[in-house]
């Protein structure tokens, strides 16, 4: 802060760090989180092909995430003998994994899936392709920009791994 005024962190690409941007983001996804995006598309096409109205689905679902949300939290961070710090991010993914799980149970259940396929091929093609969008499209970011750094290196400022517990870098 200077005078008064608070100064942003300008980044190497001359941007701030509060900047928000898709292309960099998919450029440095790691293949944890790629995968992670993946499950999510997937209980996305569940989601809309058989969403359910009802309170009782949602509550249930809400509470058991809070519940095992909860649980994991204390499992990751205070469990062992090492105290552990998670990122904003990480522990929202500790309560809503099992959200999205009892959820889609919930939605799919007695609608003929086996596991998490549906009986209907289309779903599935549907549910693969966006997933494989995603992948390509992430592919082809990682790859114009280790052209465009000349030597394979990441994007200033965005680390390889944060180093932290629960990443999946």
């Amino acid at each position: 802060m200077r005078g008064g005024k608070v100064e942003r962190c300008r980044c190497a690409d001359n941007t701030t760090n509060n900047d928000v941007k898709l292309i960099p983001y998919l450029a440095n996804l790691s293949k944890g989180r790629l995968i992670l995006w993946c499950y999510f598309i997937w209980y996305l096409v569940v989601l809309v092909r058989y969403f359910d109205p009802s309170p009782r689905l949602w509550l249930t679902s809400l509470g058991l995430s809070l519940i095992i949300g909860f649980a994991l939290f204390v499992s990751t961070t205070a469990a062992g003998e090492n105290k552990v710090k998670l990122e904003p991010w990480q522990i929202i993914r500790l309560f809503m994994m099992p959200f999205c799980v009892s959820s889609f149970a919930a939605l799919v259940k007695g609608k003929g899936f086996v596991l998490i396929f549906s009986p209907d091929p289309k779903e599935i093609l549907i549910a693969v392709a966006l997933c494989l969008l995603l992948c390509g499209t992430v592919a082809v970011l990682k790859r114009r920009q280790q052209n465009a750094n000349g030597d394979g290196s990441k994007v200033p400022n965005q680390p390889l791994t944060s180093g932290k517990a629960g990443d999946l870098s």
